[in-house]
């Protein structure tokens, strides 16, 4: 296994040799569960590969710069799904992939809250996302274009599967964004950072919306609750921020500071 492992590892793809391993150790753990085999060789070859180096994606994290951001969305001329999509992007903060991959029958209007399935979620998980005014009536005008189908995204080409994961960065470089500037998981840097800049919510609620899970095991003993009130009204804070950074007002209050 260490051998086929640093044949991949040598062509520098080195997150793809970490993610065979993981992949092995899963099919060694399920033959020791049926008493297929006795041990998990791959666990032991977690040490011996290279750590990929943490990739920092791209994002606008200045209240005028959000602004813009916003502003340039407004002015999109592309595909009417794919608008929805960037502005969705900007007011929800979900990882793109939970973003395409959204289905009607996971929104429930009547309590405004988006149920995401934990297959679906990169910590599987469950997660829930309340839903702002703002929201609500983005997905009312996107029903109009979508809601016959499953995705509330449908890719170009087939309905029966979900919009392509270049989409949304394809829009932001059409409207003048570069890849060092602004990219789709960037929506969650720009969110959570000028979200915690305001000083009004937990931290722990914001880290609870990104649906991040705390790498300390004992902290995460003690933060087991969800801040759902919370999480509720920093939704509909976010969204009234976005439309006022994005129609240039002048105060901002001062929950943000100036970029």
């Amino acid at each position: 296994m260490l051998v086929v492992l640093r044949s991949v590892e040598a062509t520098g793809r080195y997150e793809s040799a970490r993610r065979m391993r993981s992949v092995l150790s899963r099919v060694f753990r399920y033959a020791i569960a049926t008493t297929r085999a006795e041990t998990d060789p791959a666990r032991d070859l977690r040490g011996a590969l290279i750590v990929p180096k943490a990739k920092h994606l791209a994002a606008i994290t200045t209240p005028k710069g959000a602004g813009e951001l916003m502003r340039a969305i407004e002015g999109y001329t592309g595909h009417a799904i794919t608008l929805f999509g960037l502005r969705l992007s900007a007011h929800l903060f979900v990882r793109p992939g939970e973003l395409r991959q959204a289905e009607w029958s996971e929104f429930d209007f009547d309590r405004s809250v988006w149920n995401i399935p934990e297959q679906k979620m990169k910590m599987r998980r469950p997660h829930r996302v309340p839903l702002s005014t703002q929201v609500a009536a983005l997905l009312e005008q996107l029903w109009e274009l979508t809601g016959t189908g499953r995705y509330c995204f449908p890719s170009f080409r087939s309905p029966l599967r979900p919009m392509s994961e270049n989409t949304v960065n394809a829009a932001l470089r059409a409207l003048g964004f570069s890849q060092a500037e602004m990219t789709a998981h960037g929506f969650r840097a720009m969110a959570a950072t000028l979200l915690n800049e305001t000083g009004k919510f937990n931290p722990d609620a914001i880290e609870r919306q990104l649906a991040h899970m705390e790498t300390n095991a004992i902290r995460r003993a003690y933060t087991r609750g969800e801040y759902w009130d919370e999480r509720v009204r920093m939704m509909q804070y976010w969204s009234d921020q976005l439309d006022e950074m994005r129609d240039g007002a002048r105060v901002l209050k001062p929950n943000f500071r100036r970029a």
